[in-house]
């Protein structure tokens, strides 16, 4: 790894653990507009997502790389079903977790996120033939050890958790194949799904069932933000997973859980057994463990580099 390619690496990582922060405290914005249906504010969140983005490409003058990816989209058919594919996957995984948040299902919202590491790594491994060190596979064993302990005492199919693990995995491995820059993906993701977010405004307006524009203020200015609220933590995410290994970016995806963990015992009072403990502690074992077998990874791989360079290799 040459001097670019760890800078690469360290901006990928950066990016990345700042989209899942981001993702984390997400649900306290969520709680602020609880009292409106998860349908509403799905809807919302596409719409006002697919206007910012359509003002932030207009500020950074990025319409005649829109008009190429979008020649690229009509001669690659395989390209334009990864899109309409991804577009599908966050709008499920938007969807659930809204719902979730607002049912007071957060714990089992974060093991979904907790399990998404797990189908990212596989996935990974499936398709870009991704290896992991000895340390590494010792670290995804301990835990998904730890993630089936909390999956086997729900005592059922935790529905949410597999439906947010499974969605943003495989979300996650669409913007590795699509390869459009993140802020032209997003757009076309949100172009996909618009027209019918646009149209089920439009319908409980018309029916006097929208909570928008019902003469409350901060409602009607939460609704507006959830665009922003939405595409820039996307944005982080595809910026930095198109720079590191698909199995680091599911390393970090335990930052976002850990947070709404976190916000879902200490600020609303869920209820965390002794189960979610030890769980917990599984979890959190496994990533430190990772932590330091890449840590002496990079450390290896720099001392190599160095002693190339100081022999004029």
């Amino acid at each position: 790894m040459n001097t670019s390619e760890m800078s690469t690496y360290k901006i990928g990582l950066f990016y990345t653990a700042g989209s899942y922060f981001l993702w984390g405290i997400l649900p306290l914005y969520w709680k602020m507009v609880e009292h409106v249906s998860a349908e509403e504010i799905l809807a919302h969140r596409i719409f006002w997502s697919f206007m910012f983005m359509i003002v932030l490409l207009t500020f950074k003058k990025e319409w005649k790389n829109v008009k190429t990816a979008s020649q690229r989209i009509i001669k690659q058919p395989l390209l334009f079903f990864s899109l309409l594919l991804s577009s599908l996957l966050i709008s499920i995984n938007w969807f659930v977790y809204i719902w979730s948040v607002n049912h007071d299902n957060m714990i089992e919202a974060s093991l979904g996120y907790y399990i998404n590491p797990l189908i990212s790594v596989l996935l990974g491994m499936i398709f870009f033939k991704e290896k992991l060190n000895l340390l590494q596979k010792v670290s995804f064993l301990i835990a998904a050890i730890g993630v089936m302990i909390m999956t086997l005492h729900y005592g059922q199919v935790p529905w949410i958790a597999l439906t947010l693990a499974l969605s943003f995995g495989l979300y996650g491995l669409t913007k590795k194949m699509t390869k459009l820059s993140p802020a032209i993906g997003l757009t076309f993701e949100t172009l996909v799904v618009t027209p019918i977010a646009a149209y089920y405004l439009w319908l409980i307006f018309s029916n006097g069932k929208a909570e928008f524009l019902a003469f409350d203020i901060s409602t009607n200015a939460l609704l507006v933000g959830a665009g922003i609220a939405t595409a820039l933590p996307l944005l982080l995410f595809a910026s930095g997973a198109q720079r590191i290994p698909l199995y680091m970016v599911g390393v970090l995806q335990y930052i976002a859980p850990t947070i709404t963990l976190i916000i879902g015992i200490v600020l609303y009072k869920e209820p965390f057994s002794t189960i979610e403990i030890i769980t917990f502690s599984f979890i959190w074992s496994a990533l430190i463990l990772f932590t330091l077998s890449n840590s002496k990874y990079l450390s290896k791989v720099e001392i190599r580099r160095t002693r190339k360079k100081s022999i004029g290799l």
